[in-house]
């Protein structure tokens, strides 16, 4: 961001150090269930706040009353002294709060230039003035470290694309508070670099930052204090640099985290259950060839874009991709579809559990039987006893925090939609498992619960596969890890190999790099 757009967004601003929004007694219940209650809380200008707490700690309604998305049951909000009540976001807005949230909500048949201006476009002599647009739409993007055209349509980018441009569409004008929620969900390490140096400048330009985040290391490296929520109430409010991120994650959820990891299974055999001989994606895989074991946690770590997910969705039948031989238990396999996967024994968790993984207006039963419905199909009607037991069921065994079984999906909070989505490939008996991100935007005890299933089925004699970018959870969860690079794999990694700088030299190639300069 230049000089002098940090200038620009200084202008009108709190005093450093004074309260922007002052919190005080905040609550909010639907119904009888009280979600959030009694919150007091002061947000400072040139300061950024990290909110944390599991999933169900009460975050999002908390983000959403000052924000203007939800009204509180009780409680008040002054800006700048002067009370507040605000009936929608819009309003909200032009008080100089925005909040950009985790979900994207931009217009897919939209190029991007004409989303960030959505319902404020620039005008000239009458006519929306497009160059001016694309123009300033190109230096807002640039600030935030994207490399995506103003003329690109948002339908066609990346997640993590989107995600940029939401960030774009939210700093397009100035603020005093901007509410960040897991910002970074899908972002490569190297644009989480850039968007937390733009929040550090936003700090330094005056503007109060409210930074919601699963990671504990990004609030660790960039928080001023730290807010702790704990089922709906406030843990207390402390100096970030007084904790580390254990004390984080003991606050969270009230108890000590001896191990994020559970022991790891041993692997039943060494015998390959599943074999891929030289997979080819076009645009993304040349040729990779792995083999999983039953009872084995296989990872696949590398950049976000080294092709992880394409190969298997390409192996999966989810895109257009040759596999040479694909073998389960010896058994050649031709899979064209989806549902050949499936049938075959693989069940396959998407990385984008709300695009692809998920029918958010839909309720947990038609969720969770999707791609069993034979099993609850067995005439002409469905077999809706059968599926509210199988419902039931998985809230008690995947430990879903709901209401009920009519809850819609989009309704639960992510730990709960990753639960259901597990749930959802576990009803169809796949004796090979393929996770994607399988902790993405999930509060850390729900992490744990979750590494917690994948090693009973690998105890259960299950071949997991894991895709995921975060190398602790690589190293913590797998017995190998096979890295890929520019649509191959460049080096397998198991015992004590397993480390952080191993994965991040293969990775990114360094390694290689460093032997040249040595020769």
């Amino acid at each position: 961001m230049s000089a002098a757009a940090v200038s620009a967004l200084a202008a009108g601003r709190t005093p450093a150090g004074a309260s922007v929004l002052a919190v005080r007694g905040l609550a909010k219940s639907y119904g009888p269930n009280t979600v959030l209650s009694g919150v007091d809380l002061d947000i400072r200008s040139g300061e950024i706040l990290a909110v944390i707490g599991e999933n169900g700690a009460g975050k999002s309604t908390f983000m959403k009353i000052l924000s203007g998305h939800v009204a509180p049951t009780r409680g008040t909000l002054a800006l700048e002294g002067e009370p507040v009540a605000f009936r929608s976001p819009v309003e909200a807005e032009r008080a100089g709060i925005v909040l950009v949230h985790q979900e994207i909500l931009l217009a897919d048949d939209l190029t991007v230039a004409e989303n960030l201006f959505l319902g404020r476009e620039l005008t000239r002599g009458g006519l929306i003035d497009d160059r001016r647009m694309r123009a300033i739409a190109r230096d807002k993007l640039a600030a935030i470290g994207a490399a995506i055209e103003p003329d690109a349509i948002v339908g066609t980018l990346s997640l993590a694309d989107r995600q940029l441009v939401q960030i774009a569409r939210a700093l397009l004008e100035s603020h005093k508070l901007v509410i960040f929620d897991e910002p970074t969900a899908v972002l490569t390490s190297e644009e989480v670099g850039t968007l937390l140096a733009l929040i550090r400048r936003l700090r330094e330009a005056g503007a109060a930052v409210l930074y919601i985040s699963h990671r504990l290391d990004e609030v660790e490296a960039i928080a001023d204090r730290v807010t702790v929520l704990r089922d709906g109430q406030l843990v207390g409010t402390f100096e970030a640099a007084t904790l580390g991120q254990a004390d984080m994650a003991r606050l969270m959820v009230g108890r000590e985290l001896s191990t994020l990891f559970p022991p790891k299974a041993s692997p039943a055999s060494g015998m390959p259950l599943l074999e891929v001989e030289h997979a080819e994606v076009p645009g993304f895989i040349r040729d990779v060839s792995f083999s999983v074991a039953r009872g084995e946690v296989l990872g696949f770590g590398g950049m976000i874009g080294a092709g992880r997910t394409e190969l298997f969705e390409g192996i999966l039948g989810l895109r257009a991709g040759r596999v040479a031989a694909l073998r389960l238990e010896g058994r050649g396999l031709a899979i064209r579809h989806a549902a050949d996967a499936i049938a075959a024994g693989i069940g396959y968790l998407t990385e984008d559990r709300k695009g692809k993984g998920l029918l958010l207006d839909e309720t947990m039963a038609p969720n969770l039987t999707l791609s069993a419905l034979q099993r609850f199909h067995p005439g002409i009607g469905l077999d809706r006893r059968r599926e509210n037991a199988a419902t039931d069921e998985t809230i008690r065994r995947y430990d879903i925090r709901v209401r009920g079984r009519g809850v819609r999906a989009g309704q639960l909070s992510g730990g709960n939609q990753q639960k259901l989505l597990l749930a959802k490939i576990m009803l169809t008996d796949p004796s090979v498992v393929v996770i994607d991100e399988p902790t993405r935007g999930i509060d850390i005890g729900n992490k744990a619960q979750i590494y917690s299933f994948i090693q009973s089925l690998a105890r259960a004699g299950k071949a997991c596969i894991v895709i995921s970018s975060e190398m602790q959870e690589l190293i913590g969860l797998c017995d190998r890890i096979l890295v890929i690079r520019d649509g191959c794999i460049v080096g397998e990694l198991s015992g004590g190999a397993m480390t952080e700088a191993n994965v991040v030299m293969l990775a990114t190639g360094a390694s290689e790099r460093n032997a040249g300069r040595t020769a």
